[in-house]
């Protein structure tokens, strides 16, 4: 740990110097990733300090454990009983903040939630998962973004693009991909049975463009007319956007400002988003593999997690981790989800 740190302490001080060199605040790109940078190396500039004042002082109490006066030796004994601990924990929190790490975690996310199978009920369900990510990222400081929603009856939702801004917004919620199924009692169910729907969540690093070159020549785009609520420009203005990327066949429609050239800049953003992900799934076989089988089609055999309604219990199938607080989950208490998913992860690849 100890060389990790020192490398780490040494690209503090290089990244510092260069954020403060007039010339980055010109590149706007450089100075996005400068920053997030110093923003992961903060904890670690912080934290290193303390680390060594507290070994320095557990080896002054050690010396002087023999002295011959009895109440600092009462005093000493006091520090070898608690610093050991302190510095034990400190050692901890800083082996953590050491780990090699993705350099995607630090990220903004493009989160899209799907119904799937289920018809209204699971429109429904993608509704209560909107709510109760928008509450997990309120509770976590991030900002969230509706890029686009498309409503289902009921109250319920067919389709959500959000863009969830902050420091490692895409780190917290990478593994929230995959099939989300539900069992309950649907408000429209007369006879009292339980019914099981799925929706889908995936969850993208929002792309930069110096991640994905787009030539404009590989673009299809068309306007069109919005639909559904949105006030006076509905209906009337050619105001929605529609982006086809012709070499992969990818599309995305945005209709939820008034402003083409605004729905115009989110298509793009999503867009991005969607073919950084894709580039990085073809780069990296194992993770292509984990996205396809943790999104799959939407059926509800495809299940990474479960939110059982008659037991007030949630599952994640992955991890076999079973939470009987189904209330406090569905208003975006996830996070023994993430903090569990994400050690194993890290034990997987041989990092805890």
């Amino acid at each position: 740990m100890e060389a990790r740190l020192r490398q780490a302490l040494a690209r503090a001080e290089v990244v510092a110097q260069e954020l403060a060199d007039p010339s980055t605040a010109k590149d706007s790109a450089r100075l996005t990733s400068l920053g997030r940078e110093h923003a992961r190396l903060a904890p670690i500039t912080r934290l290193a300090p303390r680390l060594g004042q507290l070994e320095d002082e557990l080896r002054q109490a050690r010396e002087l454990a023999d002295d011959a006066d009895p109440e600092l030796v009462a005093l000493v004994r006091a520090d070898l009983n608690r610093l050991p601990g302190e510095i034990a924990s400190l050692r901890s929190e800083l082996k953590e903040l050491l780990m090699p790490r993705d350099p995607l975690e630090d990220r903004d996310a493009i989160l899209e939630i799907r119904a799937g199978t289920g018809g209204d009920e699971a429109a429904l369900f993608a509704a209560d998962l909107l709510r109760m990510y928008t509450r997990f990222a309120e509770r976590r400081g991030l900002k969230v973004e509706p890029l686009s929603i498309s409503d289902g009856t009921l109250g319920g939702v067919k389709e959500a693009i959000l863009a969830v801004r902050g420091s490692g917004a895409y780190g917290l919620l990478r593994r929230e991909s995959g099939v989300h199924r539900v069992q309950r009692v649907p408000a429209t169910e007369t006879q009292g049975r339980i019914h099981t729907s799925a929706a889908t969540v995936a969850v993208l690093p929002e792309a930069e463009e110096v991640d994905i070159k787009i030539e404009p020549n590989d673009l299809k785009i068309d306007v069109f007319r919005s639909s559904g609520p949105g006030g006076q420009s509905v209906n009337t203005t050619d105001s929605a956007v529609r982006i086809t990327h012709l070499p992969t066949g990818l599309v995305v429609s945005q209709q939820d400002q008034k402003s083409q050239l605004q729905n115009k800049i989110k298509a793009m953003g999503v867009l991005r988003a969607r073919l950084l992900d894709r580039m990085i799934s073809e780069q990296e076989a194992a993770r292509s593999a984990e996205r396809r089988s943790m999104v799959g089609t939407g059926d509800r055999s495809a299940k990474i997690r479960t939110y059982n309604y008659p037991q007030s219990r949630v599952t994640d199938h992955r991890i076999n981790l079973s939470e009987h607080n189904l209330a406090a989950v569905m208003d975006g208490d996830i996070e023994p989800f993430v903090v569990a998913l994400r050690a194993a992860s890290e034990k997987e690849m041989g990092r805890a």
